[in-house]
């Protein structure tokens, strides 16, 4: 059994059949990608993933606990996290702000420090916030506004953000959206050394297949809502149903 496991996702909106009869299994500490041509179903499954949209039927399980019907919150308790295709940041802050901000969260409805809680003193979340950033390479850049940041530099931060989370799942909503080609490697190789050093499982959505086959153990190709293939990246390269979906034609 994977650390998140979907079975049987179905999900209609009005007369369109968004999903159906999804089922994939993420196993721990790899990077499994989705990929699939527009409109194949990609983003709303990830809306399912980190319990934005309840199935109509089916379910979503992470770590042998349900995650549908859950708060953003309570998702990010459980231990996942999500990167946006945009990187979602608070531009009028500074780099270091930044990564402080997820430490101070909303848990039963009031803003606590829970970090401080688990972690100790402020000091210490400064310490682990700094460390987040020497992590992904952005230290030095810590009293920059993050409004002035690249493109490449605001992906780091975002994941910076992230990873003072502590997740266990990090959900990728094509992360390399947007950027240069120099950009979209270094992306690959911060995500790479992510997974590796840290033991964090990944789930992508991505259209540039040079990251899907350079970071990917495993591979769900979507088309129409639908699972079409899964398996490695080496035997969906010319897979002629993948072909089909693409090109749409059979190969």
């Amino acid at each position: 059994m994977g650390i998140l496991e979907v079975k049987g996702v179905n999900k209609r909106f009005g007369g369109l059949q968004a999903l159906g009869d999804v089922n994939l299994s993420v196993e721990e500490n790899t990077v499994h990608a989705i990929i699939g041509p527009n409109g194949a179903g990609k983003s709303t499954l990830l809306n399912c993933l980190v319990g934005k949209l309840i199935p109509d039927t089916g379910s979503v399980m992470f770590a042998g606990q349900s995650v549908l019907g859950r708060k953003p919150h309570e998702i990010n308790q459980m231990g996942i996290s999500r990167v946006f295709q945009t990187p979602e940041i608070f531009a009028d802050l500074t780099v270091l702000e930044n990564v402080m901000i997820p430490c101070f969260a909303k848990r039963d409805g009031s803003f606590r420090m829970h970090a401080i809680e688990s972690v100790g003193s402020e000091k210490e979340i400064l310490e682990m916030a700094e460390q987040m950033l020497a992590d992904v390479n952005m230290l030095e850049k810590r009293d920059m506004h993050s409004g002035s940041l690249s493109r490449g530099d605001k992906r780091r931060l975002e994941m910076a953000m992230c990873l003072v989370q502590q997740p266990r799942l990090l959900l990728l909503d094509e992360p390399t959206a947007g950027m240069a080609r120099a950009d979209t490697n270094n992306t690959i190789d911060l995500l790479k050394e992510i997974n590796q050093k840290r033991d964090i499982t990944m789930c992508i959505i991505e259209h540039d297949m040079h990251v899907v086959f350079s970071l990917a153990q495993r591979i769900t190709v979507l088309a129409q809502g639908t699972p079409l293939v899964e398996d490695t990246p080496d035997k969906i390269k010319g897979h002629p149903k993948v072909r089909e979906a693409y090109l749409g034609e059979a190969a």
